[in-house]
């Protein structure tokens, strides 16, 4: 995935998987029985999820404050996901009513895979 790249489908977790599976050593898995998890090492760097009302997000871990920062600032975009929120973990609304900035989230995406993989292999990603 390049930011900016409209040739890419509406499909929220086709986009997701571009993201992903675009960085170094990732990989994905089926977690809890359904759930796309996308892994380094497998270590999850994010997930796609639906919440009860059917829309599509993704999870991706956070620096410190991050969280709560961008929950707060917009709130119609960010939440606080179940179980791993507390853990700082990020909740990105990715269904077209909240109008994903696919660019934003692979930024998101690849800053999670950077804090979960190992330090010498995001070294060799740097910028």
């Amino acid at each position: 995935y390049r930011p900016g790249d409209d040739a890419m489908t509406d499909d929220p977790l086709a986009r997701l998987r571009a993201i992903g599976l675009g960085l170094p050593e990732a990989t994905e898995k089926l977690s809890w029985e359904s759930t796309p998890t996308f892994r380094v090492r497998d270590k999850i760097f994010a997930l796609f999820d639906r919440d009860r009302e059917g829309r599509a997000g993704c999870w991706v871990k956070a620096p410190p404050g991050m969280q709560e920062a961008l929950v707060a600032a917009d709130p119609a975009r960010y939440y606080r996901p179940p179980y791993l929120g507390g853990r700082g973990w990020l909740g990105i609304r990715l269904d077209a009513d909240a109008d994903p900035d696919w660019d934003d989230v692979a930024a998101r995406v690849e800053e999670s895979w950077r804090l979960v993989a190992p330090k010498k292999l995001a070294a060799l990603h740097e910028d």
